[in-house]
This record gives structure tokens, C-alpha cells and sequence, in this order.
């Protein structure tokens, strides 16, 4: 058993293991120097334009606003299954420790889910805007999740069409910063 971890977690890190090589995204969980407690990074297995395999960094998650978001960002990865359809339970990873460390595979949907939630909430410095963007995210289908994420990250119309979109889908998802009364409100509602 992995330090730290329970009985049930090592059993799942155990089953999880074999789709690590193959999932067409993955959840970092690391800690690093510079910020205290775990780091989520979203990572999607691609190929360099020589033709290689790697993974690219869609953005990384820690400290307040991971705390925030944990519920949903548990919510998003408990849906990833097995081959058999059978849920992979990942979201036991991602307790109230974090104790684990490691990689993590992800399905499409989760993957985008995620992307979208560390791309977006970057800049958004209200912990409680962010929550709300991810429970609202968390809700998304797959084809929109996926849609939203090219929106976001390809740049059709060039590079400031990314920008135009993540100003816009950040609006859309967590209000303003002065909306405080009306996003305490909403997201009275969508908590789980």
C-alpha cells in the first residue's frame, strides 16, 4: 500500500493502473516547490508536430482553489470507467488529504472538463466565482465540453479570438466580480 493511503485507494490506484498508458488524458497529481499542499495539473496525450508521443499541459490547479472546487472536480472524475463500463471510483483520490500521488487516467470527457476548469480559472482570483465555474462545467455534456475547449485553446480566428472566448465563457459560467451576492446565491443552489 502506498504511504498514506487507504485500503480501498491502493486497491483503486491497483485497478486504475493498466489505463495509464492509454487514456487520452491524465490528472497529475504532484506537489511542487513553489505552492503548499497538492498540485492538479491536466495533462492530454497528443503527438509533437515530429511525430512523437507526449503530453500537453492544459493547466494546473492548487491551494484555496482546489479546496473549492474539490466536490466538483471529484464529481467530474467519478464518472471515468473501464473498458466494461464499470466506474474506475477515482474520486476516493481526491479526499479531503489528497494523499495520493501519481497519475491518474481520464476519459474525453473528464479531460476536457478539467482543461476547461484550469484554463479558465486562472485569473479569476474569488475562490467562490471559481466553484461555481466548476460546478456549472461539471454539468456540461461531452460535445460541449469539447466544443468550449477548442474555443479555448485552437486558434481558428487567431489569437485573439482564444482571448475573446475565455473572457466571454469565464463571464458566462462565473458572473462578474461584483455579482458576490448573486454568485453566493447561485451557487447556494448547485452545490451537490
Amino acid at each position: 500500500m502506498a504511504t498514506g493511503l487507504t485500503k480501498k485507494q491502493s486497491q483503486i490506484v491497483e485497478n486504475m493502473e493498466q489505463f495509464i498508458k492509454t487514456s487520452p488524458w491524465l490528472l497529475r497529481v504532484s506537489e511542487q516547490k513553489k505552492y503548499t499542499g497538492p498540485v492538479l495539473t491536466v495533462c492530454e496525450r497528443t503527438v509533437s508536430p515530429k511525430g512523437n508521443p507526449c503530453l500537453m499541459e492544459h493547466g494546473f490547479m492548487h491551494n484555496g482553489k482546489l479546496r473549492f472546487c474539490k466536490d466538483a472536480i471529484r464529481m467530474i472524475v467519478s464518472h471515468v470507467s473501464n473498458d466494461n463500463g464499470e466506474p474506475l471510483e477515482l474520486q476516493s483520490l481526491i479526499d479531503d488529504k489528497v494523499a495520493f500521488r501519481g497519475r491518474i487516467p481520464l476519459d474525453d470527457t473528464a479531460g476536457a472538463k478539467l482543461a476547461l476548469l484550469f484554463l479558465l480559472q486562472a485569473t479569476i482570483l474569488d475562490t467562490e466565482r471559481v466553484e461555481m465555474m466548476a460546478w456549472r462545467i461539471e454539468r456540461f455534456t461531452r460535445e460541449e465540453s469539447m466544443y468550449w475547449l477548442g474555443k479555448i485553446t485552437v486558434p481558428t480566428y487567431g489569437e485573439k479570438s482564444i482571448a475573446w472566448a475565455k473572457t466571454g465563457l469565464r463571464a458566462m459560467l462565473a458572473g462578474r466580480a461584483e455579482d458576490k451576492e448573486d454568485i453566493q446565491e447561485i451557487l447556494n443552489m448547485i452545490r451537490k
